[in-house]
């Protein structure tokens, strides 16, 4: 029997070799949790890509480092404004109620699953200011959206002065960050915009078990050192972590590997044509074909989710061969 075409998702890709030659390179003795030489070197690695001071905090999951982040700006009694088809609301099994302590998620429309300032405002401006309601404290967005879909720098800018109005923490959940990254060019400044914390993606693309957790109001992080212990994160041989996120951002790895996924990604778009669900700006690819139809392409060693009813998401990896991508692409347009 062939081997399958992945296209189940980037978290299904295999660890990107340099990745395994620097936890090699670290294979040996040195201070246990995040006290060692490699996890030192953080701050100022992602300072320098993002050109501002921050501290960063490793930790083995996507939904810890959006949990934790959260948890740094919202007391249990207020609330987060996230989009409807959030990360946070629909995937992570209810671990923001669990990490923020029954702290309360305020979900808002928006289209490609992106929030605007008047998404957000039409959340949050019916709340009374007294006891009796949940109070607002941070807005999450994520780059990419749930729908493979970019912020732009001025889209960003215009919600984190709302943030600022109002007194917010403002987040962002950057599982495909650096795909977006690469979409809007490549520089991380921009991508990011004001937030005061991101969720630094390292697992999709081409990692092992690390996430970063950047904050950018550094004041935060103390705080979340506690709380990453509480959590069950602070891992005693936490080198590892700290290794694959350094050999991620330095030589850009992380872009690379991200501009590699959006390239398969816009190859298999430029066969969907009318298909398309919503604009093909990362590495998620949102179709719309029957069941008979997916039948298809499953016959034909694709693999792939059913998103709903006569839909399907197809999500390349920075390792998608591109002749995989070439044979999906043509075996769309031949449905």
């Amino acid at each position: 029997m062939s081997t399958p075409m992945q296209f189940l998702s980037d978290n299904a890709a295999s660890v990107h070799p340099k990745l395994w030659d620097a936890m090699r390179a670290v294979d040996a003795p040195d201070a246990p949790y995040d006290g060692d030489a490699v996890s030192a070197r953080l701050d100022a690695a992602f300072g320098e890509m993002f050109g501002r001071e921050c501290a960063v905090l490793w930790v083995a999951t996507g939904t810890a480092a959006n949990c934790l982040a959260l948890a740094s700006m919202v007391q249990p009694h207020g609330g987060v404004v996230c989009h409807r088809e959030a990360h946070i609301e629909m995937d992570e099994g209810g671990a923001p109620g669990f990490y923020l302590h029954g702290a309360k998620l305020l979900l808002a429309e928006g289209e490609s699953a992106k929030l605007t300032p008047d998404n957000i405002r039409a959340v949050i401006d019916p709340i009374r200011d007294d006891v009796h309601q949940v109070q607002p404290h941070a807005i999450s967005i994520t780059q990419a959206s749930e729908y493979g879909c970019v912020y732009q720098p001025q889209e960003i800018a215009a919600i984190a002065a709302l943030a600022k109005e109002r007194g917010l923490g403002l987040h962002m959940d950057g599982a495909r960050f650096a795909n977006a990254c690469a979409f809007l060019g490549g520089c991380a400044a921009d991508a990011a915009g004001a937030v005061d914390a991101l969720s630094f993606g390292c697992v999709k693309n081409g990692g092992m078990s690390a996430e970063a957790i950047v904050f950018f109001d550094t004041g935060m992080a103390e705080a979340a050192r506690y709380r990453r212990k509480r959590a069950g994160h602070l891992q005693s041989k936490g080198r590892y972590l700290a290794a694959q996120l350094l050999a991620m951002v330095e030589d850009d790895l992380w872009l690379s590997n991200a501009r590699a996924a959006n390239n398969a990604a816009q190859e298999i778009a430029s066969a969907a044509g009318e298909r398309l669900m919503h604009p093909v700006q990362a590495n998620e690819i949102f179709l719309r074909c029957t069941s008979e139809e997916r039948d298809v392409l499953r016959s034909a060693g694709f693999e792939f989710y059913d998103w709903g009813i006569d839909a399907a998401r197809l999500v390349t990896a920075w390792n998608t061969p591109q002749d995989h991508a070439l044979a999906l692409s043509k075996a769309i347009a031949a449905l």
